[in-house]
Order: structure tokens, then C-alpha cells, then sequence
């Protein structure tokens, strides 16, 4: 856990979205941002969608956002099925690379979730399904942010 680390400045980062486009972390800025490290191979991952899914429709329109980054093994045909199938309404990327999991610090482990503040600082690092009550909670707080 990062804890009080506010300095932490999540990485400069270009993500392929599923639909081909590119965003980066600089475009999300001013927005309070989830960035989920998944695989459709991982029963975790697969189990918390539906909270992410959850979490994403009750706070987007406060200026909520959340990039599912799908691992650099994860076979890009399966997670275009797992986003249509599961109707996921939130970004979705392909690392193809293995590049966004290295910048963010090397991720091997998923899921691994970081929520990223306004002001692009990483405020919370979970490796494992969040506790989405502490999340929301924490979400809140965020959001009310200036």
C-alpha cells in the first residue's frame, strides 16, 4: 500500500483502447481515474468486473474514469470478447507491449488497481480485489476534491 505517498505521480503512460484509439495519463487528468491491470485468465479479475462495472456507472458523471489495461499475454481476441460480452462500459486497453504495466511499476500480479486523483498523483495501490466499500468511500472523498 502507498498510503499518505501523495507525491507519487502516476506514469506518463499511452494506452491503445479497444476501438484503436490512444489516450494517455495527461489526458485524464481532472478526473478522479481507476486504472485496472486484468487478465480474462485471472478468476479475480473476472469476478470484481462487475463492482468495477458498478463503481464506474455510480460515480462516472462526477468525473469518474476507469482504463481496464488487459495484460501483454492476454490474447487481444479474448478481451475484445470479455468487454463485449460483459458489455464493460468503461475504457478498455490492450498492452500489447507489456510497456503501461513496466511504467507502472512493473505489474505481474493481477489484478492490480490503482486510483489516480486529480491531480494525476496515485493516492491508493491494491493488488487483489479492492475492498469496494473502502473504495467508494475513498472515491467520495476524491471526488469532492477542487
Amino acid at each position: 500500500m502507498l498510503g499518505a505517498c501523495s507525491a507519487n505521480r502516476a506514469p506518463e503512460s499511452s494506452y491503445v483502447l479497444l476501438d484503436g484509439a490512444k489516450i494517455t495519463t495527461t489526458q485524464l487528468q481532472g478526473k478522479v481515474v481507476l486504472v485496472n491491470f486484468w487478465a480474462t485468465s485471472c478468476t479475480t479479475c473476472v469476478a470484481e468486473m462487475p463492482e468495477l462495472i458498478a463503481t464506474y456507472k455510480k460515480y462516472k458523471a462526477r468525473g469518474f474514469d476507469t482504463v481496464a489495461v488487459a495484460m501483454s499475454y492476454d490474447p487481444p481476441s479474448y478481451v475484445v470478447n470479455f468487454a463485449q460480452t460483459r458489455q464493460l462500459p468503461f475504457k478498455v486497453a490492450i498492452d500489447n507491449t507489456g510497456g503501461v504495466a513496466k511504467a507502472w511499476g512493473d505489474i505481474q500480479l493481477t489484478p492490480t488497481t490503482f486510483l489516480v486523483n486529480k491531480r494525476g498523483e496515485i493516492v491508493k495501490r491494491y493488488v487483489g480485489a479492492p475492498n469496494f466499500a473502502e473504495l467508494h468511500q475513498l472515491l467520495e472523498k476524491l471526488l469532492a476534491e477542487s
